[in-house]
This record gives C-alpha cells, structure tokens and sequence, in this order.
C-alpha cells in the first residue's frame, strides 16, 4: 500500500510539473501575439520570474519525466533563451545607451535631478515620503495616485517648489508635478481616457527641454490595454514632434521590454539609462525578488547621466525611482547610441494602436 501511494504521489507530481510546463509555455508563445486582452498581456511582465522558472523546470522534467523527456526539456530550454533575449538589455552584460558624466567637465545649471513617484493613494505614511523628499530635494519631481490628502500633506514639501501642476484625484490617477526650473507651457491633459491625466511642460536647464509625465491604466480583469498602450504611443508621437530635447518620466504601467514600451522608444526616438546597467525594479516595493521595471525614465541623445538610483521602500507598492542628469547635447551626442528615425512597421503598430483605441472606445460609447 505504501509503494503504490508513493507512485500516485509521484505520477501526481509529474503530472502537476507538466501542467505548470505548459502553462509556462502557453504564456511566452501568447505574449508573442498583437492581442490586447488584459490575461494575455500580463504575460509581459514577469519575464525574469518566467525565465528561472523554465529553468528550474526543464532540469525537473529532464530527471523525473521520462516519458516527455528530452522534448518538454528542450522546448522550456528554447523559451527561455527567448526570455533572456527580451530581458537582457536591462542586465550589466548589455550596452550602456546612455553615457555617464564621470570624464565630462559641465556646467552646473545643465544638470538636474528629477524623481517620479507613484505614492500609492491608500498609503497615508505621508511622514515617510516627506522625509525621503526633504533628503533627496530632487529639482523635478512626478508624484502619482496623489488625491487632495497627499496634496495636503506635502503642502509644505511642495511650497518649496515655484513650478507646479496639480490635479489630484481620488481615483488613484491623480498626479502632482513640481519643478525647481524654470518652466513655461505646462498643462495637464487627459490623452486617452477621462481624468487619467499626464503632465506636460517645457523646462530649462542651460537650453529648454520638454518634460512628460505619465501614468496610464494597468492591464487587469475588465481593463484591457488599448487606451494604456494608445496613451503611450500618443506621447512618443509628441515626443517625435518637438524640436527640443525631451525627458518622459511615470509609471507607465509596463515594462522595459515589453512590445509597447519598446515602440515608445523607437517612435520618441528615446534612449534608456537603465540599459546595461540592470532593470532598476520598482514594483512591487516589498518583493524585490518579483521586481518589475514599471516605473520609467526616458531621454532623447542630448542627455547624460550622472546617477540614477532605485530608493527604499516608504509604504507605497512602488519605489521611488531618481537619476541625476545632465542636458549637453554636443557632448552627448558624441558618446551616446544614436537613434534612428522609426521604420515603417513601428509607425503601422503605432497607427494600429491609435485605431484599436478608438474602435475600444467607439464600442463603449454604443
């Protein structure tokens, strides 16, 4: 009796490692697919945790599994090559995109520190956010889910800024936006949905630079990603129309190396100074094992970075993220990757995804 409890138990757990190979697979190969539902997106972000996973599985499989070895071993193998690839970019064996300042003698009123923030609008530790901001004192800051509670409680914080654009909210997508520059044509703007608002403004630090601020809606049961990723591209087209250096800071709800965020990229003709220096994870603050890249900083060539640091967790779900940089163009131009105009499928996803919106939306509004 006992021998024959110990083959069920092991058939059992063959056959549960099976299931969790297949579900491992079933979710890399739809996270390939142009689909927008919310269950097969969410398959983006965990990359990292899916990658160890195969691994670990593949070995498991390769011992235990007699019958489905070498096949289920080798395909989990494949997948999770593929992974590497898609996370690799955000690890110190890749290429630096944006150089560091280190050998470059600048002047002091071309470089600026700025931090986004995503508070958590039910954390109401506002005493350790304060704190963390009196010691930092960034000169650009983006503070996210703020309702009039936050708003209130960093009046002080905030009184030490003469710039700022505020529209709380308590749907967790207010936004509050202070600056230490000199600042000209700022407006906050709803892009894709109803108070979800971004911030935008032209800076000055040495020469103008416009800055965007952004956080669009998560993927999750009842939100798909049309307006998220319509949101995203609509500010890399703003991005590709100025004529100035630009700097898109938020939480953006998606990682580094998703499909999205990488068409960000290409149509703003944005550079990443996480690139070759590790994914900086921010979400979720109190599981740094599970980190994920959701909280973003993206420059055009004209930057250079000093610094750029993830903070310790102050009670939010997300930490805060802060860089130092410097705006040198003729500088940076010389050391920094140059970006290329976006090819002709960018510019068709990026027109695809404008029309998935408003086909989302249209539907809605029927």
């Amino acid at each position: 009796m006992t021998r024959q409890k110990s083959r069920l138990f092991k058939a059992s757990a063959i056959w549960m490692l099976r299931a969790l190979a297949v579900a491992l697979i079933a979710g890399s190969l739809l996270s390939t697919t142009d689909l927008n539902q919310w269950w097969v997106r969410i398959w983006d972000f965990p990359r990292v945790q899916i990658l160890v996973a195969m691994l670990v599985m593949a070995v498991l499989l390769w011992l235990f599994d007699r019958k489905w070895r070498p096949y289920s071993s080798l395909v989990l193998i494949g997948l999770a090559a593929w992974q590497l690839y898609r996370v690799h970019p955000y690890t110190p064996l890749a290429a630096a995109e944006v150089a560091k300042t280190e050998k470059l003698a600048l002047e002091s009123d071309k470089c600026f520190s700025v931090m986004s923030f995503n508070v958590l609008q039910k954390n109401r530790n506002y005493a350790a956010t304060i704190e963390m901001l009196e010691r930092e004192q960034p000169d650009i800051l983006l503070l996210l889910e703020t309702d009039q509670k936050w708003r209130d409680a960093l009046a002080g914080v905030l009184a030490e800024y003469p710039e700022k654009l505020e529209r709380p909210l308590d749907n967790t997508y207010g936004l509050l936006f202070a600056t230490r520059l000199p600042m000209t044509d700022g407006s906050v703007q709803d892009l894709a949905e109803e108070d979800t608002p971004s911030a935008y403004a032209t800076l000055t630090a040495g020469q103008k630079f416009r800055l965007i601020g952004l956080h669009p809606r998560p993927p999750h049961p009842g939100q798909d990603t049309e307006e998220r990723d319509a949101e995203i591209v609509l500010a890399a087209r703003h991005a590709k129309d100025q004529t100035m250096p630009v700097l898109a800071i938020g939480d953006f709800n998606d990682v580094g190396w998703s499909d999205t965020t990488l068409l960000f990229k290409s149509i703003g003709e944005f550079l990443d100074p996480r690139i070759g220096r590790g994914n900086f994870a921010t979400f979720p603050a109190d599981k740094t094992w599970l980190g994920w890249p959701l909280d973003h900083l993206f420059v055009t060539e004209e930057f250079l970075l000093r610094d750029i640091r993830v903070l310790d967790n102050v009670g939010s779900d997300h930490r805060p993220v802060i860089a130092e940089l410097c705006l040198a163009p003729a500088a940076a131009r010389k050391v920094n990757d140059r970006t290329e105009e976006p090819d002709a499928e960018d510019r068709a996803d990026g027109n695809e995804a404008i029309q998935d919106y408003r086909e989302d939306s249209a539907e809605e509004a029927n």
